[in-house]
């Protein structure tokens, strides 16, 4: 999806000698996708990237499902997840089916003693409070408030804190993030009516190269286990690399709404799209400007889709008693709308400052045991009148 970048020192060809000063070889390595069939990045090892010393007890991390089968309206609240220093352990399930896992964490330390590598997913990490900088043998890429961190199946990677205090909500996809097609030529460019363009995706600016030796533990995840791998070298020892697989980063203070003189659906707020759902961002816009519009949002019911919110700040004129980090699942086969009074309210504003990530799933979700455990079991309710 990112077009090409390269960073480091590569070969004028590939698969051919690529020799170190010393005149021994570095190690090539094709990290590619759908076998040798979609986007690839060729890299260049200090050390082949295939020296494990031992492998440790694998250990499960499958999500705790609670509700199989859900039928209502529901809301929990993110900001009561409670913060763990691990980042690994902070990674909470709270909406699963068979395409993505929806993940709350609040980790307070950076990945110092470990890497991670999630082999089943590719992750976005919504990056709601908190900076720092993700760490690939792709390179450096800073991270702050409002990001969306892509990082592609398959690759190792560590996040540095900048503070204790990190809120991030995380989709688990088990087929990759796209453009949706509709922002983009037959070529992959971004056309001018999408909502961001090439300038607004950032990707690894600073090709760190570890060249040591000694136990380098790597949690690499698969099938809903952890299976701890250790290496003899570090897994960054990259001296060069270039091709279209590797990490960026597209802030949501960088996606320009699109807006008309009626409300606008939801689908012009897309972000992403992958299989069985897309994800949408929700950003400060002028309203409708037609002399008779509503600017709240119709009453929808969802034929085909579970749909997420996750509201990240500002003001939400459709709800009533929304906070920072609360998630809203608004499942399959149910009407939902803006609150009572929430139509009146809205008629003659000129804008919204609000924030927010949606997720519109094509099969339902699963609820998890510690979901319901940060559950506003009342929100059901929130339409009545009184």
């Amino acid at each position: 999806m990112p077009h090409y970048h390269t960073l480091g020192k590569i070969p004028p060809k590939r698969h051919t000698q690529f020799r170190k000063e010393d005149g021994s070889l570095y190690s090539e390595q094709l990290v590619s996708t759908e076998g040798f069939s979609d986007t690839y990045s060729l890299t260049y090892h200090i050390n082949p990237p295939t020296q494990v010393v031992s492998i440790d007890e694998a250990i499960d991390v499958a999500p705790h499902i609670a509700l199989e089968k859900n039928m209502q309206h529901r809301s929990f609240q993110g900001f009561k997840q409670k913060a763990v220093e691990d980042y690994l352990e902070s990674r909470i399930p709270v909406l699963v089916n068979n395409d993505l896992y929806i993940l709350l964490a609040a980790p307070e330390k950076s990945m110092t003693t470990y890497f991670f590598k999630n082999s089943s997913a590719h992750e976005m990490i919504f990056v709601h409070q908190g900076q720092g900088v993700l760490k690939s043998m792709y390179g450096h890429l800073k991270f702050k408030e409002g990001d969306h961190l892509i990082i592609p199946r398959g690759i190792i990677y560590q996040l540095e804190f900048a503070q204790k205090n990190n809120r991030l909500f995380i989709i688990e996809s088990f087929s990759p993030f796209r453009f949706p097609k509709r922002y983009t030529t037959n070529s992959g460019q971004l056309l001018e009516h999408a909502p961001y363009c090439e300038r607004d995706i950032r990707k690894p600016d600073h090709l760190e190269t570890h060249d040591e030796k000694g136990d380098f533990l790597v949690k690499i995840k698969k099938d809903d286990m952890i299976y701890p791998y250790h290496f003899e070298s570090h897994p960054f020892d990259v001296v060069g690399w270039d091709g279209y697989h590797f990490p960026f980063a597209l802030s949501i203070h960088d996606f320009e709404p699109i807006t008309g003189r009626l409300h606008q659906p939801p689908p012009v707020h897309q972000t992403f799209v992958a299989n069985g759902y897309v994800t949408c961002a929700f950003v400060p816009r002028m309203y409708d400007y037609h002399p008779e519009s509503i600017p709240a949002p119709y009453n929808h019911s969802n034929v085909d889709s579970d749909e997420v919110l996750y509201y990240v700040a500002g003001n939400f004129m459709s709800r009533k008693h929304i906070e920072q980090g609360q998630i809203t699942l608004h499942p399959i086969g149910i009407p939902h709308g803006p609150h009572p009074g929430a139509v009146e309210k809205s008629i003659g504003e000129k804008e919204t400052n609000e924030l927010a990530v949606m997720v519109d799933t094509f099969r339902a979700l699963k609820i998890t045991k510690e979901a319901l455990e940060i559950e506003d079991k009342e929100y059901y309710k929130s339409w009545l009148d009184n």
